[in-house]
Order: structure tokens, then sequence, then C-alpha cells
């Protein structure tokens, strides 16, 4: 079985690799494609695996090319995994917002939409390549933002096409856990957009336990959301959010961090990442060391702006249980390679249940939603889910607009209907700052000022 990776040197590839080679992978792969733009990356990615497969029960080939057709032809499975722009992108993303007075993070909000405006047509292109060379291989997107990208995806793969996150699998996991279930052996409801998203019920025997964790604080201490948006409030809504919804409730909160004198999230990575690369190129014999040390201090600091200070140092432990991308990844791959049935939360389109249904009737069949599916041989089964009204549905149904507005900015090379994306997104509150910002990104970004007149 072949695997490729679109964007081979990116710096979690080796997670990707260890998942691959563990003893107990249940599926095989014999060879691991890394396609990448650049030369070096790829060179020090490859130094890490190198240094990593003695210690690994079944390390697949490691072939790294930069040439695309090449690590598309006859593959098995594709992972996307782009970042149009670098970090150096990412920072414009933030730092634009910022400057504006409104949030600026990498998939939640304006920029958010800023980084679907660059990725969108790079995705396009990526799409129709493994139309041609790949057309019978899987696409796994870990692309963000992800439900944009995998929604244009799917106008070229259709159904062929999946987007994955870590964030809602891990939170359904550590909810069963805190009240002693094993996660393969509880039914759940779960809905949301990429970063936007609610654990609705959790059903142990036929009875719903998530009333009974929501009532315990020392249940509800055991998760990491929980303690980011209150014990009060997740009572309130009677569900557990995603904890990218922080960023919505506690808006005030986080950008009274983020711009409290700190480096931005791309700007950390940015230096950090820049490191990594320019140590492990001069020191090839000790990529793996550096890679390690490197991967500590990322994972330790995520998503820092929605902890108070005191607690930005480190996470609990239980806190980064749930596998991470590269294992919900190998579990879908698994799944459909093998037919061992799993229950994932996955980005499927909302006209996936086949018929005339939606998953969520007040959006239109091409909207990415994730919600629970069953993996089976050469299928996702998206379940239905119970019925999204009020709040949630206001929130789901805002944001879902300004992602399609900007698929028809695109489209339609409008730089009006990109300011009706950015105006209408409930974090930018000013008709006035959404032009501002769509001018100073397209200023920031020729490629996307040239597709939007």
């Amino acid at each position: 079985m072949k695997l490729t990776v679109i964007g081979g040197g990116g710096f979690r590839v080796p997670q990707i690799f260890q998942a691959l080679s563990a003893a107990d992978a249940r599926l095989r792969v014999d060879e691991l494609w890394l396609y990448d733009v650049s030369a070096e990356r790829l060179d020090v990615v490859g130094s890490v695996l190198a240094q990593l497969a003695p210690s690994l029960a079944r390390p697949p080939q490691v072939r790294t090319t930069t040439t695309l057709t090449d690590a598309l032809a006859n593959a098995d499975f594709v992972f996307s995994a782009i970042r149009i722009g670098g970090t150096a992108g990412r920072i414009t993303d933030e730092r634009t917002a910022l400057r504006l007075g409104v949030l600026g993070q990498e998939t939640v909000g304006p920029g958010g939409l800023a980084y679907a405006l660059r990725t969108v047509p790079h995705a396009l292109r990526l799409a129709e390549e493994i139309a041609t060379h790949a057309p019978d291989a899987w696409t796994i997107n870990f692309t963000n933002p992800a439900g944009i990208i995998t929604e244009a995806m799917r106008r070229v793969l259709g159904e062929r096409v999946v987007s994955i996150c870590d964030t809602p699998i891990g939170l359904m996991r550590r909810a069963a856990r805190v009240v002693g279930q094993d996660p393969r052996q509880v039914d759940f409801d779960y809905v949301g957009l990429n970063h936007l998203g609610w654990l609705r019920t959790l059903v142990v025997d036929g009875r719903d336990v998530l009333p009974e964790l929501l009532a315990s604080d020392e249940r509800l201490d055991g998760m990491e959301e929980a303690r980011l948006l209150g014990f009060d409030w997740v009572r309130a809504i009677g569900a557990i959010p995603n904890e990218y919804l922080f960023y919505y409730y506690r808006h005030r909160e986080a950008m009274e961090r983020i711009t409290g004198g700190q480096p931005t999230r791309g700007e950390f990575l940015d230096v950090q990442q820049g490191a990594f690369y320019r140590e492990a190129a001069a020191a090839p014999d000790r990529a793996l060391e550096i890679w390690d040390a490197t991967r500590h201090d990322r994972e330790s600091s995520y998503m820092n702006e929605s902890r108070p200070e005191e607690e930005r140092h480190g996470r609990r432990a239980e806190d980064v249980e749930g596998g991470g991308y590269q294992e919900v990844a190998l579990d879908l791959m698994t799944g459909l390679a093998t037919g061992e049935a799993a229950t994932m939360i996955l980005g499927v389109g909302n006209d996936s249940l086949g018929g005339d249904r939606l998953l969520v009737p007040q959006l239109d069949g091409a909207a990415v939603l994730e919600v629970p599916c069953t993996v089976e041989r050469g299928a996702v089964r998206p379940h239905p889910v119970a019925p999204l009204d009020g709040e949630m549905a206001g929130l789901i149904t805002t944001v879902k607009a300004s992602e399609q507005l900007v698929l028809r900015a695109l489209d339609e090379g409008s730089r009006e209907l990109a300011w009706r994306a950015f105006a209408n997104h409930p974090l930018v509150d000013s008709t006035e700052v959404a032009r501002q910002l769509v001018e100073d990104y397209c200023a920031a970004m020729p490629d996307v000022a040239a597709r939007l007149r």
C-alpha cells in the first residue's frame, strides 16, 4: 500500500511515520512518499525518519520527491498537509487582523478566512492532480482551515476526500474516560464545523451520562474544555464545546491575552520551526534529538492564549490524550482499507446521508460538517445527528455563510463578496473593519489581490 503526504517536509511528518510503524498498527503501509516544494525540508525530515526507523517495529520504505506526479502515481491514500505561505503567511493572517482590533488566529475568524483565500486555489489544483494521477485514492485533508478546504476539494474529488481533526475525537474520549468508560463502548452525538462544535450526548448502555458529567466539578476538572470555558457555562448550555469555541464564548479574554505583548502563535512557530530546520540541517546526525525537543515545546504551548498565565508552561497529560492527527488518520485509513469498522468524528458533506436527507437542514448540501461517522471498507457513513437549533444553529449557520462567501469570492473573483464574508463573521464587529481587512490582506498577499477584482 502506498501513502503519499503532500507537505512531506512538514514538522509533524515524523509522527505519521511513528504511527504507521507501530507494532500494533492494523494497517500495513509499504511505501511512504513525501512530496514537498522544499528539498531542504525533505532532507531534514528524511534524517529524522532514518534515525527513528531502527527503534520502530515496521517502518515503511520512505521516498522523498519534489515531483508531484511521481508522488501521486498509484497512491492508495493521500494526506493533504500544505501550508501555502508558510509560517510567514500565518503571521500575516494573525497580525493583519490584530492591527485592526479583531481576532488574529490561524483558523478562527478573519485569520482563517484569509488563510482560505490564499490556500483554496492551490487545494483545487492539488485535487485535480489527484483525480488525474490517483483517481482511486482516498484523500485525507489535514490542511487548514479544514472545513473550507475540504468543501472546495469535494467539488473535484466528491466523497473520496474527508477532513480530520483531533480535537473533536479527543474531546469525546476524555469525556468517556472521566465517567469511567471505554471510549469504544459509548455512543455520542457531536455536531459542528471544523473548530466549532459540541458534544451533546454521551450514551452508556442506552443512558445519556453527560448530565452526570456536567453536574460534577471533579469530573469537569478532568476536561480541559470545561476548565477553559467555565463549569457554569458548560452546564448552562448542556454540552461540552470544542476548545476552539473559547474564541467565541470568551472573545474578550482571548483578545486581551493575544494582544498582551506576547508573540502570536505564528510568530512563535516561525522562530521555533525555523531554528529546528536550520539546526537539523547543520547537524543531520542529531536531527531526531532536535526534533523531539522542539515537538515537546510545541505541544506543551498549544493554544496558550486560552489559558491564564500560571497555566501556560505545560498541559496535563490527560489534556493531550486522544491520539493526535496521525492516529486519527491511521484509524481512518485502517477502516477504509480493511473494513475494520470504527466510529470517528470526520468532516463530510451535509448531503452524505444520501437521498434528499441533510445532516443539518439549515445548511445546503455542499456544506462540510464534523459529525460521528462509521468507517467501513471503502465507505464513510455519517450518523444522523439530533436537531440543531437555538444559539448553536445560529452560530454554525452564520460561520458557514462566511466560509461559503469566501468560496464564492474566489469563484467569481469578487472583492465585494470577500468583504461580505469578513463582515458576516461574528468575530468581525464592523463592516468598515471588514472592508479594511480585505484590502490589507490583498496588499500583503499579491496572489490573492490578483484573484479578487
